[in-house]
């Protein structure tokens, strides 16, 4: 299992799969979103993750002109896990507390849309636009 919270703690989640690939979107929405380059995720199937505590401090904003959605802590404001697609959630790398030392950056994606000062190293795959399998 791993574990995973926002910063006040006030929201605690735990996932039943160990996640090993994590997905680094660099496109405009998940930059502002993030005040950053992107937003580092890992994707896990919705039947293998759960809200431990807290579950009524998150919060859900949708972008009115796109099909996109941020969940957020409504005490601190910190990013939080959200629907990805019908199956899947995406959950911030950086909320995980637990077993992270077989994570790593597996896929970039959006490297189409990044910013200019946005330079990617390492030997993750690059995707001009969204993860294709």
């Amino acid at each position: 299992m791993v574990e995973g919270r926002c910063n006040c703690s006030s929201v605690i989640f735990a996932i039943d799969i160990e996640p090993k690939d994590i997905f680094v979107c660099h496109c405009s929405i998940c930059r502002r979103w993030t005040g950053n380059s992107g937003v580092a995720v890992i994707i896990v199937p919705k039947d293998k993750f759960r809200w431990m505590t807290g579950e009524e401090q998150v919060m859900c904003w949708t972008k009115p002109d796109a099909d996109w959605q941020s969940w957020f802590c409504r005490t601190c404001g910190s990013a939080l896990p959200g629907a990805n697609d019908d199956l899947n959630m995406f959950v911030p790398a950086g909320l995980i507390k637990s077993n992270t030392a077989n994570l790593r950056i597996a896929h970039h994606i959006w490297v189409g849309s990044k910013a200019s000062w946005d330079e990617i190293s390492g030997d993750a795959k690059l995707h001009l636009e969204e993860f294709q399998n």
